[in-house]
């Protein structure tokens, strides 16, 4: 594994005319069309932006889901191109956790196995990594689902369980796509808070793609996309609500 430093140990994520296509020829979408972006360490940046400009593009690339096409993208210096797919599964699971919009569910484990995954392809023991997992969950509000498979859970539920494990393995990056679209407003602040708590910190970062107004103060800056590109970062405190509606 080839370990690529940007130069300074304060950047989270650098990515530099990253670019990713889908399909070929007159079918062709350019999903990323050179984007430039730096994450800081103790910082949560949003990313918003209308449908389809590329944001769950972007994370996808950043969190080493997708492979960009062009342009640099590292994260804490690593560069998931330089690596080969072993080394690249073996960074994510220690160092990444990613809230799909989806949630990606396991049909037939328990909320508390689907939390444990994560620990348990790091290598920990099975009761350890239920047990811990059923700690987190009491913390976003689901003790007494612990034993629940996600065809008995809600869709805020689900959604729950799917940041609860992205959390667990304690990453340095947690990438989310719509973490509070299925939640009401109380239980999207008590989760975002837990978020801040868990991966907002020394050698920490956290991107959080929303639409979700209600959220914006929680985060230190707000990267706007338009046409695969990012348009303007602005501080949190900026209304940007108009501008990230369907």
């Amino acid at each position: 594994m080839e370990n690529t430093v940007t130069g300074n140990n304060s950047i989270a994520v650098h990515c530099k005319g990253l670019t990713k296509s889908y399909g070929s020829g007159s079918n062709q979408v350019h999903a990323l069309c050179g984007v430039d972006l730096e994450v800081r360490t103790g910082e949560l940046m949003m990313l918003v932006g209308p449908s389809g400009c590329g944001k769950t593009t972007l994370i996808s690339v950043i969190a080493g889901v997708l492979d960009r096409d062009g342009g640099e993208c590292l994260v804490f210096g690593y560069d998931f191109k330089q690596m080969n797919p072993p080394e690249k599964t073996r960074y994510r699971g220690r160092n990444i956790g990613f809230v799909f919009q989806m949630f990606n569910l396991i049909p037939a484990l328990t909320a508390a196995e689907n939390v444990a995954v994560p620990l348990i392809i790091n290598g920990a023991k099975r009761r350890e990594a239920v047990g811990r997992a059923r700690e987190i969950l009491c913390r976003v509000g689901l003790s007494d689902r612990t034993n629940a498979v996600p065809a008995e859970l809600s869709g805020g539920q689900q959604q729950r369980v799917a940041i609860a494990r992205a959390m667990l393995h304690n990453p340095k990056l947690i990438v989310c796509d719509e973490p509070t679209s299925a939640l009401d407003h109380e239980t999207g602040h008590k989760v975002m808070e837990l978020l801040r708590e868990v991966a907002v910190g020394i050698g920490r970062a956290l991107i959080v793609v929303t639409h979700d107004a209600r959220i914006f103060g929680f985060a230190d800056r707000i990267a706007k996309m338009d046409d695969g590109r990012i348009t303007s970062i602005e501080n949190s405190r900026i209304d940007l609500s108009s501008n990230t509606r369907h």
